[in-house]
């Protein structure tokens, strides 16, 4: 009996007649360029971030946010709050001794700047720091380091807790005086705004001495 010979199925390998170039490899799409070749914002060499990439970088940043403002609204509490306790409970010229001659309650209405400097100025004390609460709520948008967001957290609730003073304590808008109650040997007597914006300038400075910019990146030495 006569066999009939089988042809083998073709192989999707060799199905191509030889001297036929073989196909190209396939690249999967380049996420990065997703969007229209002639979009603006998608420069040739120009790597778009991706939502993966954007989204760590903008839940971190709402958190440090929040962070600003948790610090922020902390001082101007423990300010305001302090300053009410001891507009109630201290007379102007009698000083309360709290760790013997290191640290007094002392109350005293203080018009000018630090040490009773420019009680002439008071209007321009006040511009100066509504400008610097301004400005340092317009770069919170920009923190990416833990560092700067508490320091601009205090920086802001000290500045916002002694114009409080400046514009709603007496004599009068823009002229009030601001209430001062602590007071150490051979410094001048100060309050918990105070405090906050001394030690926001301490941790700017070292901030920077490291290195490390507003938005969490790190200068590198040369």
């Amino acid at each position: 009996m006569q066999r009939t010979r089988r042809t083998p199925l073709s192989d999707p390998d060799t199905s191509h007649q030889a001297g036929d170039a073989p196909p190209e490899p396939t690249e999967p799409a380049d996420s990065l360029s997703a969007g229209s070749p002639s979009s603006p914002d998608a420069a040739e060499g120009d790597a778009v971030p991706t939502d993966s990439e954007s989204t760590p970088v903008r839940r971190r940043s709402w958190k440090l946010m929040v962070l600003f403002g948790a610090v922020g609204l902390l001082i101007l509490f423990l300010d305001q709050l302090t300053k009410a306790l001891a507009l109630a409970h201290l007379t102007p010229g009698e000083p309360v001794n709290v760790i013997g001659s290191f640290l007094k309650f002392n109350l005293i209405r203080n018009s000018g700047a630090a040490f009773s400097l420019g009680s002439d100025y008071t209007p321009y004390i006040s511009a100066i720091q509504i400008t610097v609460a301004l400005g340092v709520a317009y770069l919170s948008r920009k923190l990416g380091s833990i560092g700067w967001a508490v320091a601009f957290g205090l920086l802001f609730g000290g500045a916002v807790g002694n114009i409080i003073d400046r514009i709603f304590r007496e004599p009068s808008p823009f002229h009030g005086h601001v209430i001062d109650f602590l007071q150490t040997p051979h410094w001048a007597i100060f309050n918990i705004a105070d405090m906050a914006v001394t030690s926001a300038a301490v941790l700017l400075v070292i901030q920077t001495l490291r290195g490390v910019r507003l938005d969490g990146t790190k200068e590198l030495k040369k």
